[in-house]
């Protein structure tokens, strides 16, 4: 029986240092490197993956979700209501009116990219309660590529750079499991910290995706929904335009919200991006402005993993 080892690559260095595991254990024939990219990604993730295609030898298979199909069903919808039908959710706290539903069907056709068109389809953005982008844009399409391994014959590991001190949540995760007929989930390195991740790739030659040394804790999402205050304001400062983007973004999902009233970073108000970046500005507690910030070069390297000091940067 046949196995493929498929290994999901963020662009990050846990993932990288996966796909270097099984590259060194099995070959490049018997691994597939697989990015579900989001479409809210820094262009120095589509970079770095070109940087370990070209140092490793393998081609990095780039996945999209795609729901042409269900903006067709939700617009037919939108156009019902706005043709005087019912709106078929009377508990929701905002209802549809004709005029909005009118706008919203208007408005509502795919626009290529995966995270606006999935938060155009639901009306909100993801947040720590309702992350529906992680399962719809990375987990499903990855999902869907194993599947058609197992379809043609193959059985499949899914490889997965998970760390049990990442997070509580990741604390008991286990290093191997069988999740379906034919299919099993390896992640090697649950036991490994942050140092080691980047010590292995060090010592094989492996440079770290260069968002490391400009104040991001993670890579992936650009912004993410979980960041924090002091990324967001390093955010802010080095990549203004990313910032814009989300306030864009904000604008064409309110338009075709039922509420009108989506922010891309919910913390239990409505506030829109740019007042969020202000927030981050400030001190503790958020009422006074945090002077030292103001003190921090966007050009600087900033690293929370110690790699400006380590000579990574040089």
């Amino acid at each position: 029986m046949s196995i493929i080892h498929v290994v999901s690559v963020s662009g990050g260095k846990d993932s990288a240092a996966t796909l270097l595991i099984a590259l060194l254990r099995f070959g490049k024939h018997r691994v597939r490197a697989i990015f579900c990219d989001t479409g809210n990604e820094h262009q120095a993730v589509y970079a770095y993956l070109d940087y370990l295609e070209d140092l490793l030898g393998l081609p990095i298979h780039r996945l999209r979700a795609d729901f042409t199909e269900r903006f067709a069903v939700h617009r037919a919808r939108l156009e019902a209501i706005a043709a005087g039908g019912p709106d078929y959710h009377p508990t929701a706290k905002f209802q549809w009116t004709v005029e909005r539903a009118a706008q919203a069907a208007a408005l509502m056709h795919p626009t290529g990219n995966p995270f606006l068109d999935l938060c155009l389809l639901k009306g909100i953005f993801p947040s720590h309660g309702r992350q529906f982008c992680t399962e719809e844009l990375k987990r499903n399409p990855a999902v869907e590529f194993q599947m058609d391994l197992v379809d043609q014959g193959y059985s499949v590991v899914s490889w997965q750079g998970v760390r049990r001190d990442e997070s509580a949540r990741r604390r008991d995760v286990r290093r191997f499991e069988r999740i379906a007929p034919r299919m099993y989930a390896y992640r090697p390195i649950v036991d490994w910290t942050a140092d080691a991740v980047f010590g292995f790739l060090a010592q094989h030659g492996i440079a770290p995706n260069p968002l490391y040394l400009q104040g991001m804790d993670r890579v992936g999402c650009m912004p993410c929904i979980n960041v924090g205050k002091s990324e967001l304001r390093q955010i802010a400062s080095r990549f203004p335009e990313h910032i814009q983007r989300i306030a864009e973004w904000e604008k064409l999902v309110n338009e075709v919200s039922r509420s009108g009233k989506a922010s891309f970073l919910f913390s239990g108000g409505w506030e829109r991006i740019h007042e969020r970046v202000e927030w981050a500005q400030t001190s503790y507690g958020g009422r006074q402005y945090d002077l030292l910030s103001d003190l921090e070069e966007p050009s600087a390297c900033a690293s929370s993993y110690g790699l400006c000091d380590s000579g990574v940067a040089a």
